[in-house]
């Protein structure tokens, strides 16, 4: 285990910035989310560190020594990519073998690293069967003890569960969890979903163009985002972002920023921010019910609970705390007021 650094770390590709000026200190222990759209750089960040991509300026450091030059095999990190680079010819427990057995490991030490990562993962009755007797879950979790195997300083995962159905991405989200409480290990984790992020990170780091857009924990991300990027893209459904005249009387030159699920349908507290808007579309979800609107031209959606069902086509007024609204430059789109 020891922690990361990243300083004024940059990657250039044929002249353009994959990633620039890159500042990211990872604690010991850590689990950090690297989170933005296709092609924001998060998936370079991460292999940069690894040794599978150069820097083009900056360093990096894993613990208090500089990695920059330093081979791939030499960095002592582990990392688990979107395909599971299971050799098909192999049983389990040769999978989980191979990378020891380069690294001149004693067999019986070998074993004993072997067991003790089936045990942690629960697999030890598949042993001794190949990936192609395996569901997509099990091999997954196979990838992630070919990582544990190692007992690297960190544990480097791009996209990991990318390649499971919904509900299996939820349970092998809390089972990545639970291993990452339980073996301390510093974990830099790649993804586009948001989702994922916020239910996963002890702390987020947003990107998006090369550049670090915001780092904080999950709360700090929702409650307060510095820009109109991170608060359109943290929180499902996203934030209305709407021009501020349209909601409220002033501002021009101000974008107002509301969630969905802070909107109450009809006049609500007397201080609150009101506005009338027609219903489109309602998507009813059980205990809630999720409102796509219009105002003048510009979409809205509502998070409101059931017990006063919305119909297509119905005009109805709605109401924001002021407590709960995020004001951004027009311009700049950086935070000029935010939210509770």
């Amino acid at each position: 285990m020891a922690p990361v650094t990243y300083e004024k770390v940059s990657k250039l590709f044929d002249g353009t910035a994959a990633v620039k000026d890159l500042d990211l200190e990872i604690g010991d222990g850590e689990f950090i989310v690297l989170v933005g759209p296709s092609g924001c750089g998060k998936s370079t960040a991460l292999r940069m560190l690894a040794g599978l991509e150069r820097t083009t300026e900056g360093r990096i450091m894993i613990g208090d020594r500089v990695v920059n030059n330093v081979a791939p095999q030499d960095r002592d990190v582990a990392m688990v990519f979107q395909s599971y680079a299971l050799y098909p010819h192999m049983t389990v427990y040769n999978n989980l073998a191979f990378g020891l057995r380069n690294l001149k490991v004693p067999k019986q030490e070998i074993d004993a690293r072997v067991r003790k990562a089936a045990e942690i993962l629960d697999m030890g009755e598949l042993i001794k069967r190949k990936p192609k007797q395996l569901s997509g879950g099990q091999r997954q979790r196979v990838a992630l003890g070919r990582a544990i195997v190692r007992e690297p300083k960190a544990f480097l995962m791009d996209e990991p569960l990318s390649n499971l159905d919904a509900k299996l991405r939820v349970q092998t989200r809390a089972e990545i969890l639970k291993l990452q409480q339980r073996l301390g290990t510093t974990t830099i984790y790649v993804t586009h979903d948001q989702v994922e992020a916020m239910t996963m990170g002890d702390r987020i780091a947003v990107m998006r163009f090369g550049l670090l857009q915001q780092l904080g924990t999950p709360e700090e991300l929702y409650t307060h985002p510095r820009n109109v990027f991170v608060a359109g893209f943290i929180g499902s459904p996203a934030m209305n972002l709407v021009p501020a005249p349209l909601v409220d009387g002033g501002g021009s030159n101000l974008i107002a920023g509301f969630r969905p699920e802070h909107m109450t349908l009809g006049d609500g507290s007397p201080d609150g921010l009101r506005f009338d808007a027609k219903v489109e579309v309602v998507e009813y979800l059980g205990n809630d019910q999720l409102a796509h609107l219009v105002k003048g031209e510009t979409p809205l959606v509502a998070l409101l609970p059931v017990e006063c069902r919305l119909s297509m086509g119905d005009d109805a007024t709605f109401t924001v705390p002021r407590d709960k609204l995020h004001l951004f430059d027009a311009e700049t789109e950086q935070v000029v007021h935010g939210g509770g």
